[in-house]
């Protein structure tokens, strides 16, 4: 089948599929006299299996880490629970910095009038920083701060 097919089946675009073969997720395959390639179920089921991974979050390390055990049948369970807990950490910390940009952006909000004039605190707080405005310093206010 073609890439437009593969796509279709796998639910990943045909620019992402080629990324993940750029990057070894997905063996390279066959390709038509005329340079076209030529996919197989086996592709598109590997390639559900990393959409199902990038849905959780995993990294394209923890993905290729995950399809070589996913691929030896003598794997130890317990390498692929080891990255799913890693992984388990990882979102529960990303979950809790958003909840507290959440909690800075929700407390500059309560104090926006809202109104014609031109003062903002929420303005105020992205020009200077969160604590030039009575701001909650929550500690975490994602990449680069607030």
């Amino acid at each position: 089948m073609n890439i437009g097919k593969a796509a279709e089946q796998s639910g990943i675009s045909a620019k992402m599929i080629r990324y993940y073969e750029q990057v070894g997720l997905l063996p390279p395959p066959e390709r038509t006299d005329s340079g076209y390639r030529v996919y197989t179920a086996q592709h598109v089921h590997t390639l559900s299996f990393v959409r199902r991974a990038r849905d959780l979050g995993f990294s394209v390390e923890q993905m290729g880490e995950l399809l070589a055990l996913w691929q030896d049948r003598s794997r130890a369970s317990a390498d692929v629970k080891r990255i799913a807990r890693q992984q388990v950490r990882a979102l529960e910390k990303k979950a809790e910095a958003l909840q507290q940009m959440a909690e800075t952006l929700r407390h500059l909000a309560e104090h926006c009038h809202g109104n014609d004039r031109p003062d903002c605190p929420i303005i105020d707080a992205l020009e200077n920083g969160p604590d030039c405005c009575g701001a909650r310093a929550t500690g975490v206010h994602g990449p680069g701060g607030l």
